[in-house]
């Protein structure tokens, strides 16, 4: 399954908050404000969900580089999630 995946590639660190439970979330820190657009070979965009409280983007970066947590606060994460919301939009 998907979570598995996840669980492989992410050092999965359960994080307690207040009234939540456990977290498990794939980003921990800020992560990064930009990355070079060319670099990047997918976007994936986990909602807030019941198993974490934040959203988080994730990318695939080309050349097997790994994958790296954007700061959902910059501008540049903004611009993505914008332009990918108005692409989900237009095709519906």
């Amino acid at each position: 399954s998907q979570n598995l995946m996840y669980s492989s590639l992410y050092k999965m660190k359960p994080v307690r908050g207040p009234g939540i439970g456990i977290q498990r979330c794939l980003c921990h820190g800020d992560g990064l404000n930009m990355v070079k657009p060319k670099l990047i070979e997918k976007i994936e965009i986990h909602p807030i969900s019941p198993s974490c409280k934040n959203l988080e983007v994730v990318v695939t970066l080309k050349n097997n580089e790994g994958r790296r947590c954007l700061n959902t606060e910059s501008l540049f994460t903004k611009f993505i999630i914008d332009r990918i919301a108005k692409k989900t939009r237009s095709a519906q």
